[in-house]
């Protein structure tokens, strides 16, 4: 509580109850300024009455001191109106700014949501795509290294000694040795095509031992599969090199399909399409090894194999 200059109360604020009320208003007799009073002496005229306070300044007349409590009286109940409306508009929030404030909530929070939603989707989107290029490199690099180790086999028994190699513009059959790091190594004949398994088209390769003393060339049938690829579309093959009787100074091409049984191809080229996104890099292999390898004796002149080693 705060005390005014002359001892009295001043007008403020005090809790009651746990709400804002407004003080009291104590008036206070306050003495005009002017010189102090005498008492008047006895056979002094006097004027009329009033005039002697009003001209030397002396006690206020009853209707000064009227005028004066009524004007305090207002000024009191004026303030104390003041304060009680701004305790009652600081008291809380009003219906409309709370709703204003839930809708700017509202729509913050639907703001960071969409945005943490796209961050997640590119964030996924990047993982996937991610795997698949990286499962392409791996599928190429196997293929190559695998067909750059292509070995000429030859059926023995077979009227000319023919290769175990055929291609065709969606498959390729063909013999080669596993890598070094697979356990089961050695010389396997092999097949490079795309099957359906349920709802999916996987590039596949089929292996199997080969037989060199058969009459025929091996099938399929029980042959192990490793799936290279999935979501696969379209599989293309093509063979570089020259028709089954012509020259060495003749120029090669290439071809959909190889029908020569006495040489392989000087180059294959494999194009992948999947079922989404763009098409792998085509893929260029050449075989290191010459069809003479699987030969004993071969005829440069002919270019066929006559004996087998």
């Amino acid at each position: 509580m705060r005390m005014g200059l002359f001892g009295e109360k001043s007008p403020g604020l005090r809790l009651r109850g746990g709400r804002a009320s407004p003080r009291r208003c104590v008036h206070v007799r306050i003495r005009a300024a002017g010189p102090p009073r005498t008492p008047a002496r006895a056979g002094r005229s006097q004027g009329p009455k009033g005039a002697s306070a009003s001209a030397g300044g002396g006690r206020p007349t009853f209707a000064t001191r009227k005028v004066q409590r009524r004007g305090g009286r207002a000024n009191c109940s004026a303030g104390a109106q003041a304060a009680s409306v701004a305790a009652h508009q600081s008291a809380g929030f009003t219906l409309i700014e709370l709703i204003i404030a839930l809708s700017l909530l509202a729509l913050m929070s639907a703001v960071m949501f969409g945005s943490l939603s796209m961050a997640g989707r590119a964030w996924d989107g990047g993982e996937a795509k991610v795997g698949e290029v990286s499962a392409m490199r791996q599928t190429q690099e196997f293929l190559r290294e695998h067909l750059s180790a292509e070995y000429p086999m030859r059926l023995r028994k077979v009227a000319e000694m023919p290769l175990l190699f055929a291609g065709a513009h969606d498959e390729m059959r063909y013999t080669a040795a596993l890598p070094p790091r697979v356990v089961d190594g050695g010389v396997y004949y092999f097949r490079l095509a795309l099957a359906r398994s349920g709802d999916k088209s996987q590039l596949i390769l089929e292996r199997l031992i080969p037989d060199a003393a058969a009459l025929q060339e091996p099938e399929f049938r029980d042959a192990e599969r490793s799936v290279l690829a999935d979501g696969i579309a379209e599989l293309r093959l093509s063979y570089f090199g020259r028709d089954p009787d012509a020259a060495d100074t003749d120029v090669p091409t290439w071809r959909d399909t190889w029908s020569d049984r006495q040489r392989l191809p000087l180059l294959v080229r494999i194009e992948v399409k999947p079922e989404k996104g763009p098409m792998w890099p085509v893929l260029v292999v050449e075989p290191r090894r010459a069809p003479e390898a699987g030969c004993f004796s071969f005829d440069q002149a002919r270019n066929r194999c006559v004996g087998v080693g």
